[in-house]
């Protein structure tokens, strides 16, 4: 560091992410006068003391972003120094601090008062508290998660005092009820609404949400476990949401065919994810109606059969991302007619699908040439042919997942994929087990794939 400071006192940006940087360290930033942008996240060994350097002499007085996330051992008065010499902080990532208190964001907002954007995820002890100190901002962007502390009174004080706010990311925090989402609904600019496992949330929530000022300006909305919500909530999204470029349902266990059916009317709509609703054959194949969804999630879907991915993926042209794991009545003849109709597709998850076979790994490999990630994990009918297939034919592949495919052998790997560059491999005959410390393989492409590894995983 010292030989960065004495070289570069024009940085902008300094990076020290799980780095043993001490309060000597810190002490050296004063020299860098033009530092906007700095990431202490994990570093463990310097003190409150350290952040007094922060403003001292020429340095760090023009920070607009600084991440703080991990550093547990930071205490209220160190982000009173922070906040001396750093009054002009905008972006502000404090994530997986568990020390993190109501007092220390109030520490720091008494003088850092320009923050528009905060994330504090995995964070249990803030509480309403610090939404009223930062009620001084003028905040654009909110992300909290893992909370339950937090309660609708946040929501209150984010319509009140935070107009122009364009993201709301408040997931798993359980206190959240359908009155908080009814107290942002006059908020004119959200974009982005996150209240995944808010389990408290129904349809009376959703409907005053979307029925709201943001309703039609809407582009993300992740309804994660969201489980009070059903058709009711579905059918008003896709009626007043006209914007919704990005929908997650997943285990929204009580959405069926009846609100998907309402989906399809939706032209914006690219990206969704179903995984464990009640969606069947119908609903799939009303969803491809329009032909623009690019990202298709739907395991652990019961009812899904091959018919309602045929149905779909005639329907659609432009699938880049599909995953149908855990869904136990599909076989190839699913993928092979989505391998037929999309060839843009780039990652393919079958994984927990039984019936697959080889050969429907020999259509994905003839027609999907830009295939980057496949996961066939619990295939257990794949062979040595699949490995074929795919060396021939998916040339851009960089991630393959083969967790529990007893029929694909040991040499069939080490002929395709021999060429390797990683230590620490252990290999047993019979039912392939390879694993690099953390059950994951790297191994070099071979001279005609263009990336310079893959992943292969596979395990008993």
């Amino acid at each position: 560091m010292r030989l960065v400071s004495e070289g570069c006192r024009a940085l902008l940006y300094l990076n020290l992410l799980y780095t043993d940087i001490t309060d000597g360290t810190l002490r050296l930033l004063s020299s860098f006068p033009n530092l906007q942008y700095l990431s202490l996240a994990h570093c463990r060994k310097f003190t409150d003391k350290g952040l007094l350097y922060l403003g001292t002499g020429k340095g760090c007085h023009k920070l607009i972003y600084l991440d703080l996330s991990g550093c547990i051992q930071i205490s209220v008065d160190g982000f009173r120094n922070i906040a001396r010499g750093c009054s002009g902080i905008q972006d502000l990532l404090i994530n997986k601090m568990p020390t993190l208190t109501d007092r220390c964001i109030q520490a720091l907002v008494e003088k850092c008062q320009q923050i528009v954007s905060v994330v504090f995820l995995d964070s249990p002890h803030l509480s309403d508290t610090t939404f009223k100190a930062l009620a001084e901002c003028k905040l654009v962007k909110v992300s909290i998660e893992g909370n339950s502390q937090i309660t609708d009174l946040s929501f209150k004080l984010m319509s009140k005092f935070c107009p122009y706010i364009r993201h709301i990311h408040v997931a798993d925090c359980q206190k959240i009820t359908d009155a908080g989402l009814e107290m942002i609904s006059p908020l004119k600019h959200i974009l982005v609404l996150n209240i995944a496992d808010c389990i408290r949330i129904s349809d009376g929530g959703i409907r005053s949400f979307v029925q709201g000022s943001s309703g039609t300006k809407l582009r993300e909305l992740n309804l994660t476990n969201c489980i009070r919500v059903t058709d009711l909530s579905v059918t008003e999204i896709a009626q007043r949401c006209h914007e919704l470029t990005y929908l997650n349902l997943r285990y929204c266990e009580n959405v069926t065919d009846a609100g998907i059916e309402a989906l399809g009317n939706m032209s914006s709509l690219i990206s969704i994810d179903l995984s464990g609703t009640s969606i069947s054959d119908m609903g799939l194949k009303a969803l491809g109606r329009r032909g623009k969804i690019k990202e298709l999630s739907v395991s652990e879907c019961k009812n899904i059969s091959d018919t309602g991915i045929q149905e779909f993926c005639k329907g659609t042209r432009y699938l880049e991302h599909c995953c149908v794991s855990s869904c136990p009545q599909l076989t190839d003849e699913a993928v092979n007619t989505m391998a037929f109709h999309c060839h843009r597709l780039t990652s393919v998850s079958i994984a927990g699908c039984p019936k697959m076979t080889d050969t429907c790994i020999q259509h994905l490999a003839a027609a999907c040439h830009y295939l980057h990630f496949l996961d066939v994990s619990g295939c257990i009918q794949l062979t040595d042919k699949a490995l074929k297939y795919l060396w021939k034919g998916c040339k851009q592949l960089q991630i393959l997942k083969m967790l529990y495919c007893r029929n694909i052998t040991n040499q069939s790997v080490l002929v395709r994929f021999g060429n390797t560059k990683s230590q620490n491999i252990s290999c047993w005959k019979g039912p392939v087990k390879i694993i690099k410390s953390n059950s994951q393989l790297l191994v070099g492409l071979p001279k005609h794939m263009t990336k310079s590894f893959v992943q292969i995983l596979l395990e008993l």
